[in-house]
């Protein structure tokens, strides 16, 4: 039993191995594509090209192609065209296999794989910028700033010159306004304006970073990021904040930004100045009403953040403090005055003790003596 079972198991996985490269049908093999190459069409873009096999048999057949990025970062999907276009970092280099399928009803074949490979990008190890950060910001004018930082590599010469490029689509600008360190190296870029459309939804943002030294290659380095993930928010306009009856009642437009209302959320901050008692407070529309201690004065601040529409970016900064409640607008003449006049009637009333103690009275204001009755 366990031999037959051994020669089942071997079958059974000797047909697996046949069944890619044969047809639907016997009598016809599945031939790669051919001329598969890979071209670095952009920054950070890859161009990949192929060929149908000449030799291929496409009577009563539908052939697509099965496409796998094997690096650096594994995907895997089918086309029916002979080119395909993807975005990736490669200063660690690019890897991809391509096969014909064959298909015809429920039944397809499979070729064998080609593969193509583009090196890394050349430099010494350890002297490409770490630690990249970028954040994008929607301007007044409806225009998208972009500020990226990083830190040198630990192995880049203290001579080393890092130039940072941007591409978005098919838009690429290198950085003028540089901030460098102690040591004169260029550590952060900031473009005032860019071609970064306010309005794009999760569009990819690629940042390139190259170098020089006198005594060491620079390596480059890549890296993408979302555009709506690494965008600082504006703050909310026009809050208003009042008292009505015991509720605490607070309105304010969304921040500036092309997203409708109903794609922020928000986080309010009420400090109790009174108790010294703090909330932030979770809110999902531009207003809210919430029940207080109208005898207690408040301070309030507002942050928000999108979330509905596209993917949650940095929270905007926190707005100008607001104060609200019955001691918001207290005048100190108010309680200048009762302490001043309770000090100056008990300094009064200090001093007359003091003189009737001492007699300083009679002494000031002696008696006028009565005249004797002679009669």
């Amino acid at each position: 039993l366990v031999s037959m079972l051994g020669v089942f198991l071997i079958l059974l996985w000797t047909m697996n191995l046949v069944q890619p490269k044969a047809a639907p049908s016997a009598g016809v093999q599945v031939f790669p594509p051919v001329n598969f190459t890979l071209t670095v069409s952009a920054l950070a873009q890859v161009l990949l090209q192929w060929k149908p096999n000449p030799n291929q048999e496409q009577k009563n057949y539908t052939i697509r192609y099965d496409v796998k990025i094997l690096s650096p970062v594994p995907e895997e999907y089918d086309t029916r065209k002979t080119h395909s276009i993807r975005t990736a970092p490669l200063h660690n280099g690019f890897s991809a296999c391509v096969r014909t399928l064959l298909l015809r009803e429920d039944l397809q074949g499979r070729s064998d794989w080609v593969k193509e490979t583009l090196l890394p990008l050349p430099g010494a190890p350890e002297t490409s910028v770490t630690n990249l950060s970028c954040v994008t910001h929607i301007t007044i004018s409806s225009t998208v700033s972009l500020h990226c930082t990083w830190l040198p590599g630990q192995r880049a010469p203290e001579d080393t010159e890092y130039f940072l490029f941007y591409r978005y689509e098919t838009y690429t600008e290198r950085c003028q306004d540089y901030i460098k360190d102690q040591w004169n190296r260029n550590t952060e870029c900031r473009f005032s304006v860019t071609h970064i459309d306010p309005e794009g939804l999760d569009n990819l943002i690629v940042i390139h970073i190259n170098g020089s030294s006198k005594y060491a290659a620079i390596k480059p380095f890549q890296q993408l990021f979302n555009q709506n993930a690494i965008e600082k928010v504006n703050v909310p306009r026009n809050v208003t904040v009042f008292l009505e009856e015991n509720d605490l009642v607070a309105t304010w437009e969304k921040p500036i930004s092309p997203f409708p209302k109903e794609c922020f959320e928000y986080e309010f901050y009420l400090l109790n100045l009174k108790s010294g008692n703090k909330q932030i407070l979770k809110i999902p529309s531009n207003d809210f009403r919430l029940r207080v201690d109208v005898t207690s004065k408040y301070s309030l601040q507002i942050r928000a953040n999108h979330h509905m529409c596209s993917t949650r970016g940095f929270w905007s900064d926190w707005s100008e403090i607001i104060y609200v409640g019955q001691n918001k607008l207290e005048n100190p003449v108010a309680w200048i005055l009762p302490v001043l006049c309770v000090s100056t009637c008990c300094t009064f009333l200090f001093v007359a003790i003091i003189c009737k103690i001492n007699h300083v009275w009679s002494k000031l204001f002696p008696p006028i003596p009565t005249p004797s009755n002679k009669f």
